[in-house]
């Protein structure tokens, strides 16, 4: 169960392991809890993605539950189709009070998937509490990252067996290693030069991803290469300035900041900064790209890093939640202070000056420790833990 259709970090994920749960002859349901907010149109169990607002490459093709994510027609309708199942998996943060509402005298056990970092969304003594009754319902959590397990342990108090960390996962032929061939075409697909210096931010234009510093650190990184190139450039009595084609930053995303984010990089780096709006296939992008730039003041592990690193392109990231399970500060990307522009631009030019050698670092290591098969394999473990053998045989 996810929260809604919109195709996001939590929404992604739990889509691509109820599709491997059921190529391996798992019976396997998804559903949401209601529309993308501000979206209208029929809902119920059995709507259609449709209902959901924005392009279809915005949303993924599963039904709704209700209108809204905590109302009482969706808990009601959540309460009967778990009769009907083993074990409720519930991924993002409406779904929690959702499961521990509706299913608190039903046998049915469910597993909450916790994607955030408990310091960044349950920081209040009184929020804390909250959430503590809450995880307490779960069978089982299961935390993205090793660190986000010890803190679920050590905030909440919740028993350690009961704690499992399973990590991010991606198919790894969903994002094939970019090579010289697949980057000319991204390229020339996107209308850009061949001979470019591009970086990428890709996903949702809200306010904790800080898309702002990222585009105040790349017009800092660029301001600086011009810098470099001009005196290079006086010395061979060569053209004085790139053109400003040489050097630019895609976002691939939408969301309630893209207005305000087009007119600080109309300010800060004038023709070099596109917006792609939602994009149908972000490996694309990453095949483009000679860096992906993620600067959120908040971040679990990020599906986007995996995917990029998948790729074969390494990552410039603030240093936030659990950014480090992915990139290995120096070795597959660089990691900035969060809120720190200048931190981004600098972190920009250490992962270009080697990107050849880091890039293949990522791709190494994202393939032995995100591959979607090996969390697939833990994921089936747990979930027999909850239900049963015959359970996950069966129906899960």
């Amino acid at each position: 169960m996810i929260t809604d259709p919109r195709r996001r970090g939590a929404q992604t994920f739990a889509h691509d392991l109820h599709e491997a749960l059921r190529a391996r002859g798992v019976g396997s349901e998804i559903v949401a809890l209601a529309p993308t907010p501000g979206a209208g149109g029929s809902v119920g169990p059995d709507a259609p993605g449709a209902a959901a607002a924005g392009p279809d490459s915005a949303r993924l093709p599963v039904p709704t539950l209700g209108s809204g994510r905590l109302d009482r027609r969706t808990l009601a309708v959540l309460r009967d189709r778990a009769r009907q199942t083993h074990v409720v998996v519930a991924h993002g943060s409406s779904t929690l009070p959702a499961c521990a509402t509706s299913l608190v005298f039903a046998r049915t056990p469910f597993i909450y998937v916790n994607i955030g970092d408990p310091r960044h969304w349950a920081a209040s003594p009184a929020r804390r509490l909250r959430v503590g009754v809450m995880l307490r319902r779960a069978a089982a959590v299961a935390s993205v990252s090793p660190i986000g397990r010890d803190l679920l342990v050590a905030r909440y108090g919740l028993p350690a067996a009961a704690v499992r960390a399973i990590p991010n996962g991606r198919r790894p032929e969903a994002y094939p290693r970019v090579d010289d061939k697949s980057r000319t075409r991204a390229r020339e697909e996107l209308g850009i030069a061949e001979d470019a210096v591009v970086l990428a931010v890709v996903g949702a234009l809200s306010p904790e991803k800080r898309v702002d510093i990222a585009i105040e650190g790349f017009a800092r990184y660029a301001e600086t290469a011009d810098r470099a190139a001009s005196s290079a450039s006086d010395a061979t009595g060569r053209h004085p300035q790139l053109p400003d084609s040489e050097r630019l930053l895609l976002i691939a995303g939408d969301g309630t900041e893209r207005a305000r984010l087009q007119r600080t990089a109309a300010e800060r780096a004038p023709g070099r900064v596109r917006f792609l709006g939602t994009v149908d296939d972000a490996a694309r992008v990453y095949r483009a790209a000679d860096a992906l730039l993620l600067t959120s003041d908040s971040e679990g592990v990020p599906g986007v890093l995996v995917e990029a690193g998948l790729s074969g392109i390494p990552a410039v990231a603030t240093d936030v939640g659990f950014v480090r399970d992915v990139v290995l500060d120096g070795r597959t990307g660089a990691l900035a202070a969060p809120g720190d522009p200048g931190a981004v631009a600098e972190a920009i030019g250490r992962v270009l000056a080697d990107r050849g050698t880091m890039g293949a670092a990522a791709h190494r290591y994202c393939l032995d420790a995100f591959a979607m098969d090996s969390v697939v394999d833990a994921w089936q473990d747990l979930l027999r833990a909850v239900a049963g053998p015959a359970g996950v045989v069966d129906k899960a």
